[in-house]
């Protein structure tokens, strides 16, 4: 899950960025409302933090342009602004849901998972990538019109490197998202679960579709 954090205030959002990353999240953090635009517009985020008062563009403008962009990702106001009249804007503008500073993180962490698990609607239910397919529903995969059977952790995999197609995900955030734990660099499972996961989807196939990206990590994409 992909996190943007709209926060001009240092503090607060070095504090957000890191209770959000370590909670699991992929985080992003911008520091005024232009940057908050650019960066919603033109990346796929599961959740947007945004804060009222920024420079640039406040808070309000931000969500506006995002709206008026089509994109229908979760937005969490948080802001010191406390009036109910401020709330009742935010919310009538296309928030999802409002939470005043100071605050608990225990609280965001809550409300931001409470937010993603209602997005998951709207997820997509067949990812796809050259003649790859994997149905979420049906927990199916197929090549070439061929059924590949794979364990429930090669396909969690599988799906990860799908749902961020052509980005090069570090072995540390798979540790996180597939087995939730941290990384070790002397374990090599993950190494060993990309080349079981090879061995079922690119091997008996051209092209080949997962890339490991030396030094770096591992991606999936068509060439």
């Amino acid at each position: 899950m992909k996190i943007l954090i709209v926060e001009d205030e240092t503090k607060t959002g070095d504090y957000l960025k890191q209770g959000l990353t370590e909670a699991g999240f992929v985080v992003d953090r911008v520091r005024d409302g232009l940057d908050g635009v650019h960066q919603a517009l033109t990346e796929d985020y599961d959740l947007v933090v945004l804060d009222v008062m920024l420079p640039g563009l406040d808070g309000w403008q931000v969500l506006a342009a995002i709206r008026r962009a089509g994109k229908d990702c979760p937005v969490l106001f948080l802001t010191a602004r406390d009036q109910v009249a401020d709330r009742v804007k935010g919310l009538e503008l296309g928030a999802d849901d409002y939470l005043v500073k100071p605050f608990a993180f225990a609280e965001l962490l809550a409300r931001v998972r409470s937010l993603l698990r209602r997005g998951k609607a709207k997820e997509p239910e067949l990812l796809r990538v050259a003649d790859l397919e994997l149905d979420l529903l049906r927990r199916r995969v197929v090549r070439a019109g061929r059924r590949i059977d794979l364990t429930a952790k090669e396909f969690a995999l599988l799906e990860l490197l799908l749902r961020r197609q052509g980005e090069v995900l570090p072995r540390s955030l798979i540790a996180s998202q597939v087995w939730d734990m941290n990384f070790d660099s002397d374990t090599n499972v993950i190494e060993v679960a990309v080349r079981r996961l090879r061995a079922k989807v690119d091997d008996d196939f051209e092209p080949k579709l997962i890339r490991t990206v030396r030094g770096m990590g591992y991606v999936i994409e068509a060439p």
